[in-house]
């Protein structure tokens, strides 16, 4: 499917033109054969020549996008941001479970499991920058999620203010309280709470995934957590992007993460991830990987997930 609405070359010429033929072959065409280099010139022409659209995504939800974010230009050339999580997600969201998305960006994921969860179901998307909260009630809005409560908030393990910094633009959503040297574009000041304090009872007697992408502050946002890691269902899993070199700038270690949760009684799990965009059409023709099981020191960024349940891998 394509999923473009109407497309409109503009005073592109040759280069728009080709551009606009490019994504369609390369999101749609049956065969991945040429679509990795094709992929690599389309994500830097779409971020130096940034379209604004509303775009189908693979399942179904409509995004109002703008290419010069990463994440906004991967869901408009191929339909999907973080394909292996998308899946993930998709095999353990059912009717009535409720999900939990700290550091929510646009709402990607926020709107996927609000389809997932159903109307008995309920998604708490928790984003710090109140540009991105309300790009994310935006989207929520142009998708009819009644069930998401968006909450513009920042995480951490007490009560403080924070300061985010944001370096690009290319990439909106890497906001980070980690500091930062070089020039910003944008930075702002909010009030950060324990996660704990953000959910309602029901919110936390329902929780299935608790998804935390926080660019560095995940220590800070799993201490605040453990405190009620005991008091999830059973079969209650979280997923961290882990940033072992941002963390250690804030005095955090991906260590003491790992401990906190294997101490808590879960078994850690590594989720494959590439930001690379010539690795999406190689990822969407051959079908995602599951979670395998995760017992070396997390040295790199990485997708780790936190569950109970004792296997090789987590299959749906």
């Amino acid at each position: 499917m394509s999923g473009t609405g109407t497309e409109r070359t503009g005073h592109g010429g040759l280069a728009d033109l080709l551009a606009t033929l490019g994504r369609g072959w390369v999101r749609d065409a049956p065969l991945p054969w040429g679509k990795p280099g094709a992929a690599r010139a389309l994500n830097a022409y779409l971020r130096d020549h940034p379209r604004r659209r509303v775009v189908a995504t693979r399942s179904g939800a409509r995004f109002a996008v703008d290419t010069q974010d990463l994440i906004q230009r991967y869901l408009y050339l191929f339909g999907v941001w973080e394909p292996h999580m998308t899946h993930w997600l998709r095999g353990r969201l059912a009717p009535g479970d409720c999900f939990v998305d700290v550091g929510a960006n646009i709402g990607v994921f926020s709107v996927l499991a609000s389809g997932l969860v159903g109307e008995r179901g309920r998604v708490v998307a928790v984003e710090a920058s109140p540009a991105f909260h309300r790009r994310l009630e935006q989207q929520s809005a142009l998708n009819g999620c009644r069930n998401i409560r968006a909450v513009n908030a920042a995480v951490s393990d007490l009560r403080r203010t924070l300061t985010f910094v944001l370096a690009s633009s290319a990439n909106m959503g890497a906001n980070s309280v980690v500091p930062w040297d070089g020039p910003a574009e944008s930075s702002f000041d909010i009030e950060a709470v324990p996660l704990p304090e953000l959910l309602l009872p029901q919110e936390i007697a329902t929780a299935r995934v608790v998804k935390i992408d926080v660019e560095g502050a995940e220590g800070a946002v799993v201490r605040g957590l453990a405190p009620l890691l005991e008091r999830l269902r059973p079969d209650a899993e979280i997923t961290v992007e882990v940033t072992p070199a941002r963390m250690a700038r804030l005095g955090d270690s991906a260590d003491d993460l790992l401990r906190t949760m294997t101490d808590a009684g879960y078994h850690v799990y590594r989720l494959a991830n590439s930001y690379a965009a010539d690795s999406y059409p190689r990822i969407l023709h051959d079908g995602p990987l599951a979670p395998v099981r995760w017992e070396e020191p997390v040295t790199e960024e990485s997708d780790l997930v936190f569950s109970r349940t004792d296997a090789a891998t987590l299959t749906a």
